[in-house]
């Protein structure tokens, strides 16, 4: 029995004292149809995400405005009977009734329809970096969810992984027990914590359900769709990137920025337009007349007539109207300057807390590969070879590996953060950054 007991042991030791990157390189690689990555993930959201279809729909739509803002009104096309005598609604009778066709075509003053095309070229552009900037934004929800399952599935693997080592503990302390050298309680204490590592594993798994349909939701897949992530990744998080370089890049890269600049940029234009409107409009018309029936005066046919005529309007009532006018387009300017202000701030404050996030869990990941995990791993091993020769208590020997399963798991969260954190930037400054930043 006390042979046993070793052998168990000298395996215990082996499988705590392996480091966690080893494990992670001799990881099996699946091949599987269904195994997707993040890239594959970002790459059937931006493909069949409803949203995404609906805002280029969207932008495809203003695209069509400019030329139609920018053209002048249809002409105006009159067929008319004057003077028709109520007696017989006889068109010879009376030498004033005419058969009558008529074309009328309005004019703006010059420069207006430059300015609403102008303003609507901008409001195409909004709409079109309204696209992107959503875009962006499913870019990050899917990395986000995507790193949020990578994580429940390597801390569904230390779980598991630590059942198993609990499962041979209680053996160790049964074993002990039996031959008179340990305690039941050491028995009872592993069996309590096997259950609540059980416990932990079905949260665990209630939880990627949920994200997972969330992603098949932003993927446009059926919700109970099954997502398989590969079990072998890069995990080790890019260099920190430098902070003035990511405000200036977003600054230049950020639809967001973008389409709040052209919608300033359309209520400038709307600004010149309404000053426009203190100048008149025209419309020029045109008409044939045709007459029937003899002149008696003259005994030959009466004559067809024309006509021609030029309408302007007259800006009357400019100070309760024209005037109202431009200082409600100069309010509606300053509106979007401000939004534009406070979204620059926006933007600087949501790439400040990203970065420190992401500098955060790149140095706690650091911290946790080189130093804390290995140590806590060699701890275990220590007090498990002492815990044989009854040199340590078995609850030390517990919570020792308590410890490990928590740093294992708190790692394996540092990463996902870390990566996720990076989404973030990558989608405040509207660019990639892995050229910029590289890799350690």
């Amino acid at each position: 029995m006390k042979n046993n007991s070793v052998v168990t042991t000298t395996i215990l030791v082996w499988s705590l004292v392996i480091p966690l990157t080893a494990q992670a390189a001799h990881a099996r690689t699946d091949t599987t149809p269904d195994v997707i990555t993040e890239q594959e993930a970002v790459a059937e959201a931006l493909a069949g995400n409803p949203g995404i279809a609906g805002m280029q729909s969207r932008a495809e739509a203003m695209s069509h405005i400019p030329s139609q803002a920018g053209s002048l009104p249809d002409p105006v096309l009159s067929l008319n009977a004057l003077n028709l005598p109520t007696d017989s609604f006889s068109t010879t009778q009376e030498n004033m009734t005419q058969l009558q066709v008529g074309l009328a075509q309005s004019f703006p003053f010059p420069g207006k329809l430059g300015l609403r095309q102008q303003a609507a070229h901008h409001e195409s552009d909004s709409a079109r970096f309204d696209s992107d900037e959503n875009r962006l934004a499913t870019v990050r929800e899917t990395r986000s969810r995507w790193w949020n399952l990578y994580y429940l599935d390597r801390a569904l693997g230390v779980v598991q992984r630590n059942q198993m080592l609990l499962r041979q503990f209680v053996k160790i302390a049964e074993t002990k027990y039996k031959t008179g050298q340990g305690l039941q309680s050491d028995v009872l204490l592993a069996q309590v914590e096997l259950s609540r590592l059980l416990d932990i594993e079905i949260r665990l798994k209630a939880s990627r359900q949920g994200h997972a349909a969330q992603l098949n939701a932003l993927m446009n897949r059926a919700a109970q769709s099954p997502v398989k992530l590969p079990n072998q990744i890069t995990e080790q998080l890019p260099a920190v990137p430098d902070a003035e370089t990511l405000h200036t890049a977003a600054m230049d890269s950020r639809p967001l920025l973008a389409s709040q600049r052209s919608r300033a940029s359309a209520a400038g234009s709307r600004i010149v337009l309404a000053e426009k409107d203190y100048y008149p409009d025209f419309t020029l018309a045109g008409a044939y007349g045709s007459r029937n029936g003899i002149n008696p005066a003259t005994g030959q046919p009466r004559t067809n007539l024309t006509s021609i005529g030029l309408s302007i309007t007259l800006p009357l009532y400019a100070g309760g109207k024209q005037a109202e006018a431009v200082e409600q387009r100069k309010a509606e300017a300053a509106r979007e300057q401000f939004r534009l202000t406070d979204q620059i701030r926006a933007v600087d404050a949501e790439i400040s807390t990203a970065l420190a996030d992401y500098r955060a869990r790149h140095n706690q990941t650091a911290l946790f590969r080189t130093g804390i995990i290995p140590q806590a791993s060699q701890t275990v091993s220590s007090m498990l070879a002492s815990y044989q020769v009854n040199k340590v208590d078995f609850l030390n020997l517990v919570r020792a590996q308590i410890t490990l399963y928590n740093y294992e798991t708190q790692y394996w969260k540092a990463v996902s953060a870390g990566w996720q954190a990076w989404a973030r930037l990558e989608a405040a400054t509207g660019k990639s950054l892995i050229r910029e930043a590289g890799h350690e």
